[in-house]
């Protein structure tokens, strides 16, 4: 392959991002937080043809031997036999090998808990008070966190970054492409929606049960339910308040256009705004369906008493995190349409991951759930292939009725759809983004690694050939060994 398609320094030397992914105005990041100041680039795009070997496109397909096309960082053309042929494309000859969509982690502590492990590097957790709902795991999250490289070599082309599961509401997590960039606003997945992190049952306890905070599940949903009431309150204050300033800005356009009021009417007054408040403005977000809820929770009765609370406020929970109790309510979960975000093997660690099983994730997608196999875990990340996997043949020793494509979606399809971004990745379909991994045996097997991996039709990790380090922090850290006979004593 054409090493031009490794186009790493474009990040640096480019500023031209992709004309349908134009960030967003000024206006609109300074609504959901703060504005952008580095650009946004677009690496190098060629077209690409991937064919001659298996296809699994995780949405239900398999061609044994297919072809995807990628083109203008899309994918232009997925299906079986000899592929179209195109001028000047770059042709990938994967027989004997596999392709899928870019694996999709829901739950990631990369960047703001980074490598190499220390306290100045700890970001994830404000643990000040137990409920922090308008602190942002983007402000903590450091680019030059060496494990998103190492991340990117595993598949994974897409993570969610979340603060830790100190507090009960732990503040918005960030939904970022795989693709090195020097600040995180520049990383956000286009279009994403927003995420919060939230969690129950022993870690706030544990942190906050010697510091006045909650000490007991029942004090965890109280204060779960006392920041939404407030919440809520506020939410009305400033629907009124929008309401109010909508009737009073009716009045100045007919006043502007010449329409006569009656004596009788009153102008309005122009309404004060509430006093912005960081932490409300999320939850109320959260109620208002913007904001996408992401629950850390083992047991069953912490999930249920979790879908209580969203039911008394109005919103739903799009994922349960680790999870290993969701086999008990399965059908509970299947019901509300929640995800779960587990691990394939994960147990007794803890009091309330003492009740996992292997089949967990294989019994929840049996039910008629989305399933998903999560990292939370800079190691883990490297290989969520191989854990799918094994949660793959946990359900088929109990007898379940699992495909390939099953397990190929707990690490595409239903985490995109956990984040809100499915219409755009998780599955190999024309018209959504080149996020495409090449891997040089069967992703379910141990013996896989990814050979090549594509975000946005960019080619951003080649196993056959060097690949430059994104971060900074390694830059002249390795050591270059002379050949045998180059000088050195033998």
């Amino acid at each position: 392959m054409s090493r031009t398609l490794f186009a790493l320094g474009a990040l640096i030397a480019s500023s031209t991002a992709l004309a349908e992914d134009a960030p967003p105005t000024a206006a609109e990041l300074a609504a959901r937080g703060l504005a952008q100041v580095e650009p946004t680039v677009a690496l190098d795009a060629p077209t690409v043809i991937l064919s001659g070997g298996t296809v699994m496109t995780a949405n239900g397909e398999v061609f044994e031997q297919g072809y995807v096309i990628l083109e203008d960082g899309k994918i232009k053309a997925v299906g079986a036999g000899a592929p179209e042929a195109i001028d000047g494309a770059v042709l990938v000859d994967t027989t004997g090998k596999f392709v899928t969509p870019g694996v999709i982690d829901t739950h990631s502590h990369l960047g703001v808990y980074p490598s190499p492990s220390a306290r100045a590097h700890s970001d994830g957790n404000e643990a000040t008070r137990p409920t922090t709902p308008g602190v942002w795991a983007e402000h903590s999250f450091w680019p030059q966190d060496p494990g998103l490289q190492r991340a990117v070599a595993g598949g994974v082309t897409t993570l969610q970054v979340l603060p830790g599961s100190a507090n009960l509401v732990g503040g918005r997590g960030v939904v970022l492409h795989n693709l090195p960039h020097r600040g995180s606003r520049a990383m956000r997945f286009p279009g994403a929606p927003e995420t919060v992190k939230m969690a129950c049952g022993e870690n706030p306890k544990r942190v906050y049960g010697e510091k006045g905070g909650p000490s007991t599940r029942m004090g965890n949903l109280r204060g779960q339910r006392t920041v939404f009431i407030e919440a809520r309150e506020y939410k009305e204050d400033w629907d009124k308040y929008e309401a109010k300033l909508a009737k009073w800005q009716t009045w100045q356009d007919e006043e502007a256009a010449g329409v006569k009021h009656k004596k009788k009417d009153k102008a309005p007054e122009k309404p004060e705004a509430p006093k912005q408040d960081l932490d409300k403005d999320t939850l109320a977000a959260v109620m208002a369906g913007e904001v996408l809820p992401q629950i850390h929770c083992y047991r069953a009765d912490d999930m249920l008493s979790m879908l209580q609370v969203a039911e008394e406020f109005g919103w739903s929970v799009r994922s349960f995190h680790h999870a290993v109790e969701a086999y008990k309510i399965r059908d509970v979960l299947a019901e509300k349409d929640v995800s779960v975000s587990t691990w394939a093997d994960w147990w007794g660690f803890k009091m309330e991951a003492y009740d996992a099983v292997q089949e967990n994730a294989a019994m929840v997608h049996d039910a008629g759930a989305r399933a998903i196999i999560h990292s939370d875990s800079g190691i883990g990340i490297q290989r969520l292939n191989q854990e799918a996997a094994k949660a793959y043949h946990a359900g088929k020793r109990m007898g379940l009725e699992l495909t390939d494509d099953d397990a190929l979606r707990w690490i595409t399809a239903n985490p995109a759809w956990a984040l809100g971004i499915d219409d755009q990745v998780g599955t190999l379909e024309p018209g959504k983004r080149a996020d495409v991994v090449l891997w040089d045996a069967h992703p379910l097997s141990v013996y896989a690694s990814a050979e090549k991996v594509f975000v946005d039709g960019a080619l951003v990790w080649d196993a056959q050939q060097e690949n430059p380090p994104w971060a900074d922090f390694e830059v002249g850290q390795t050591i270059d060994v002379p050949a045998k006979g180059e000088g050195v004593e033998q």
